[in-house]
């Protein structure tokens, strides 16, 4: 069953019918630690707040600009978080192939489709979904905490991961968490950020090493960094993407929409300066902003929670002429042509099923570099949230995103 707010009975723990946006983020955060360990960070007045769960790869599950009584705003799968990580024998359906527990922001690796996947297995050649399985590293098994303070947490990770095409590839990732405050968030966003506007904003810093005693190569595969940011839907909610404006036939397509089949007119408005892209967990579509047209952030606004989301991430010098993998399932004629930033939209994946969630994803992912013995790759991320008036969010959006906050809001009839 998949429910959208637990309370606790007793000793039970219960589903209670309400709108995701119901249950708050002290709700959330106590029905997280009746089945996995949470860690924390908070600001000095306690009403920015993260939660983080080292168990699922240090992931932030969720975050509140109000307190313990304030929204949550990542999407949690909470059917699957009160069954917890089912024993290999015992998995059916879906937890054979991934544990979705939810959370605002996980650490995958890329990529996820074609000859260098890591997602199916070496000489797999049908990329249909009962052959995709997440590696355990970045599904089931946990992150070693080592460091933490009142404003961050570091973790460790060290594995072994194949691709489709057999290379191995022994790494090691290093995760730190840290909260934001308020005067570093307006200072990083550019933006004056007014009293009446409430705001959560945490950055990860996460390095991908290459701990073999081969580098690796562009003919066998490499290795991406990936943030996925899992949040609540909207009726009304819109992802905002702004993209470098240019001639097509220099800088390409502003966005890749061959994921999950054609994103219709009425889900993607196209303009010089931004992408727009419905986020109503209705219909199952992905876009992809290539490198030459991407800009180093994107967000989302939700009219009815009145929230704006802004995510920013470093981009390379010369992103444009860095390798990105390609991650849909196919065999790539140019595997390195992929995307930088990724937006998803929930949905049910064919007539009559169930979506997984629904919720929607914005992510960003780090160049696929031919990484030496002992070298590495940073990709650092860092998500805001800003809760308040449409006329106090207005001007953020305008100065961040380069939009205007009602253009946002109504993409869309």
């Amino acid at each position: 069953m998949n429910c959208n707010c637990w309370v606790r009975i007793g000793a039970a723990w219960a589903c209670v019918a309400l709108a995701q946006a119901a249950g708050t983020f002290g709700d959330d955060v106590d029905f997280l630690r009746a089945h996995t360990a949470v860690r924390l960070l908070k600001s000095a007045d306690g009403r920015a707040q993260i939660a983080i769960a080292p168990a699922w790869q240090g992931r932030v599950m969720t975050s509140t600009a109000g307190g313990t009584a304030g929204a949550s705003y990542g999407w949690i799968n909470y059917d699957l978080v009160q069954r917890g990580i089912v024993p290999e024998s015992e998995r059916q359906g879906l937890e054979q192939h991934i544990h979705v527990f939810g959370g605002e922001e996980r650490l995958w690796l890329g990529p996820e489709g074609g000859q260098f996947a890591i997602f199916f297995k070496p000489g797999e050649k049908r990329y249909v979904f009962d052959n995709w399985k997440t590696p355990a590293l970045m599904d089931t098994e946990p992150f070693e905490i080592t460091a933490a303070a009142s404003d961050r947490i570091a973790f460790r990770k060290s594995g072994t991961l194949f691709n489709n095409s057999g290379a191995e590839f022994k790494v090691r990732i290093e995760r730190t968490v840290r909260l934001l405050d308020r005067a570093a968030l307006g200072a990083l966003l550019g933006a004056d950020l007014p009293e009446q506007v409430s705001v959560v904003g945490y950055q990860t810093e996460n390095t991908l090493i290459n701990t073999g005693t081969n580098a690796w190569h562009a003919g066998t595969g490499a290795l991406s960094i990936w943030l996925l940011g899992m949040l609540k839907h909207g009726p009304h909610t819109v992802v905002a993407i702004p993209v470098r404006a240019g001639d097509e036939k220099l800088l390409g397509p502003a966005a890749n929409t061959d994921y999950f089949g054609a994103v219709g007119p009425d889900r993607l408005k196209i303009t010089p300066a931004a992408l727009f892209f419905k986020a109503d967990g209705n219909y199952r579509s992905k876009i992809g902003i290539p490198p030459k047209r991407c800009l180093p952030m994107c967000g989302s606004y939700d009219p009815d929670r009145r929230t704006l989301t802004i995510l920013q991430f470093n981009l390379p010098d010369h992103a444009a002429t860095l390798p990105y993998v390609r991650s849909q399932w196919k065999v790539h004629a140019q595997p390195y042509a992929g995307d930088v930033i990724n937006a998803y939209n929930d949905g049910a994946p064919e007539p009559g099923a169930k979506p997984l969630g629904p919720f929607y994803e914005i992510e960003s992912s780090s160049p696929a570099l031919p990484l030496a013995a002992g070298a590495g790759v940073k990709h650092v991320q860092r998500t805001t949230h800003l809760e308040g008036s449409p006329e106090a969010l207005a001007p953020i959006a305008k100065k961040v995103l380069g939009v205007d906050l009602a253009d946002i809001e109504h993409a869309f009839p």
